[in-house]
């Protein structure tokens, strides 16, 4: 195997730069402040977890985990996200707390790509995880903060998708004969692969009436005028439950002021195999791809020994700040250019501007080969040259 050039990283891995990472951190401090004021605090995980609870509990796919051995052999992987970290913790270091608990978390997640493609490996996740709750008003409250981080973020455009796992499971079922037989369509949903859907069903050993239901199921996207459709599926009873729960949870969020971007969508899946209930992704105009993602997972706290419903949400950063566009960086950056004989000066002058909330860089002009050049960086330029202050140097 060859050497790597100097300049080159690991797939999936991606440098920021300044401008990008000032941009991202002003934002991310937005968001945390909203989610602060609704209660959630914020924790942090270790980046390394075990394969063995960790790993096998966040339902990423092990060819996606990061592995490590530690020195006595036992496998570690990069936490590839955050919900199973958290559930560790809440089972652990939290076990006397008692529910429900309102967490939130800002943090770097890693899966492993076969080829990059353009997919970063690490990106990082603004979320919050209310656990020991599993009310409608529960979901109200994690879709209507959803929203609130987007309205507030300024994002010009977006929609919140919502669609509910064990209700499509339940008919898929219910149609089929057994999970088993579901699995091949669920993936198809899950990849988003409606043609290969519509083929599959076609070529199934079913009535007309059953093959329309299935067929009628990729219809099932739009307003809350779509919950009476899908109740025309004939769903059994349990599936009818869901479609009054579903409509109770509109109505929570028309009192959150929150349902005027909700569309519904049982064509909705999620690779996330813990999910249990509802599942939700936010988009941004213009993002091909779901900037926050999240649903209800009421069976993962039972794998660490204290079960509990809950539900969250996480916010992929480097989609979030794709859908805002570029912003005009207003802050203003100021240099002062001294030489030695007036380093005090520069010193105590810097002082106090930055104690004003400047952004100031000091550089001797001894370390400066191109004044020019450098000058082009900054707003304004003070120099200190010689005796005067302030005299202009070419």
């Amino acid at each position: 195997m060859s050497k790597p050039f100097v300049f080159e990283k690991p797939a999936g891995m991606r440098d920021t730069l300044p401008a990008f990472y000032q941009n991202n951190e002003d934002i991310k401090n937005r968001i945390k402040q909203e989610m602060e004021s609704w209660g959630y605090q914020f924790i942090q995980t270790p980046t390394l977890e075990y394969h063995d609870t960790v790993g096998e509990a966040s339902a990423i796919l092990d060819q996606q985990l990061f592995k490590l051995l530690d020195m006595e052999g036992k496998t570690l992987v990069l936490r590839p996200d955050m919900t199973a970290p958290i559930a560790r913790v809440v089972s652990s270091s939290m076990k006397q707390v008692a529910y429900p608990l309102r967490l939130a978390y800002s943090s770097p997640v890693f899966r492993a790509q076969q080829r990059e493609g353009g997919r970063p490996a690490e990106f990082e996740q603004v979320g919050i995880e209310l656990i020991g709750e599993g009310t409608a008003s529960a979901e109200a409250e994690a879709l209507a903060l959803m929203s609130e981080v987007f309205k507030k973020s300024e994002i010009a455009s977006f929609t919140v998708a919502v669609g509910h796992i064990g209700f499509v499971q339940e008919l898929l079922s219910e149609i089929l004969g057994n999970d088993d037989r579901a699995a091949d369509l669920l993936r198809y949903l899950n990849e988003k692969n409606y043609v290969g859907y519509t083929s599959h069903v076609k070529k199934l050993p079913l009535s007309s009436i059953d093959t329309q239901r299935l067929l009628k199921l990729l219809d099932l996207r739009g307003g809350i005028e779509v919950l009476e459709e899908a109740s025309s599926l004939n769903p059994n009873r349990r599936g009818q439950q869901t479609l009054q729960e579903l409509k109770n949870l509109y109505d929570l969020l028309e009192d959150y002021d929150a349902a005027q971007n909700i569309v519904f969508d049982f064509t909705l899946f999620s690779h996330m195999s813990y999910y249990t209930g509802i599942v939700f992704e936010g988009y941004g105009a213009g993002i091909g791809a779901p900037i926050a993602s999240g649903g209800r997972y009421d069976d993962l706290l039972s794998r660490f020994d204290r079960k509990a419903p809950a539900i969250g949400f996480a916010i992929r950063m480097d989609y979030f700040v794709e859908a805002l566009g570029k912003k005009k960086d207003d802050t203003k950056r100021q240099c002062i250019l001294y030489t030695n004989e007036r380093r005090k000066e520069a010193l105590k002058l810097a002082r106090n501007m930055r104690s004003e909330g400047k952004r100031l860089v000091m550089q001797n002009l001894s370390g400066v080969k191109n004044v020019d050049e450098f000058s082009k960086r900054f707003d304004d330029v003070l120099y200190l040259i010689g005796t005067q202050q302030g005299e202009d140097f070419s």
